[in-house]
């Protein structure tokens, strides 16, 4: 990847070429691109949030990427999972990404994790990383994410998509910000709430969610500018608004609260309404 000079990280001539319009920039310039190149964040899910999410992350330099999705690329994915083609399916979306970043930007090490994302494995999976993406399109693995990345003080970027409607929120347990349960304290019922395999989505929505996604992520890296911490942005495609909304931190979260009794995900039912009470 790149050469070590007097313990830290150097550029190289290509790395100094490629990321020229970084390194030029106040707000990041050389050693801002070098914590891109040294840090590590974790994409769940390969799919319309996660693939531009990957794309944007690996063209600006983010060293490590890991990728954990443990489905199947397919033919009806292709609308809006924009690194994988028709040569990948019935491919893992996770061995597919990785071979995307590779042709893309051969400084990018991508870790693979075909699995899906449990409470067996969540809290194991996300401390070996700086940030987290979640790019998962199920309540059961949000707010699993949310437990798992509060509770080990692992900031991360949550995004929702649906037809033409999004919802992006940054959570930064360093920065004691409100988490997801603050605004939803438990999922809702099921079939209340449909998914995009029943009522759609348009394909370049996620294009725009997802970068969004990647942009808090990369702020992260650097600590620079104004997350999404503590508000939730709404962006309607069908008439092309962002609606910006304050979240506060509820003192009675289970998880981020005053008097939390979630202590470890495994306090926690995931496949119901993500409540607790796990028998």
């Amino acid at each position: 990847m790149s050469d070590t000079d007097g313990g830290g990280l150097s550029l190289g001539p290509e790395q100094l070429d490629r990321y020229s319009r970084h390194i030029i920039m106040d707000e990041v310039g050389p050693e801002g691109q070098k914590e891109l190149l040294d840090a590590r964040v974790l994409c769940i899910g390969a799919g319309g949030l996660g693939s531009p999410a990957i794309q944007y992350l690996a063209a600006a330099g983010v060293g490590t990427l890991g990728v954990a999705d443990d489905d199947v690329v397919e033919r009806s994915n292709l609308q809006r999972q924009v690194i994988h083609g028709d040569d990948d399916i019935g491919r893992p979306k996770a061995v597919s990404a990785k071979e995307f970043v590779a042709e893309q930007n051969p400084d990018i090490d991508v870790e693979v994790h075909e699995t899906r994302v449990t409470s067996d494995n969540a809290e194991a999976l996300i401390d070996d990383y700086d940030v987290v993406v979640d790019g998962s399109d199920n309540f059961e693995t949000r707010y699993l994410v949310n437990d798992a990345c509060t509770l080990a003080g692992v900031p991360f970027s949550h995004g929702a998509i649906l037809r033409f409607e999004g919802q992006m929120v940054t959570v930064d347990p360093r920065e004691d910000s409100p988490c997801y349960r603050c605004l939803f304290p438990e999922a809702p019922p099921a079939g209340s709430v449909p998914s995009c395999a029943e009522a759609g989505v348009l394909g370049v929505l996620p294009g725009t969610v997802g970068c969004i996604q990647a942009t808090e992520a990369m702020k992260l890296v650097l600590d620079y500018g104004e997350t999404l911490a503590g508000r939730m942005l709404l962006y309607d495609a069908s008439d092309m608004t962002f609606e910006d909304v304050e979240i506060r931190k509820n003192p009675d979260c289970p998880v981020c609260g005053d008097d939390p009794s979630i202590q470890s995900v495994d306090d926690v039912e995931y496949a119901d309404t993500c409540s607790i009470g796990a028998d």
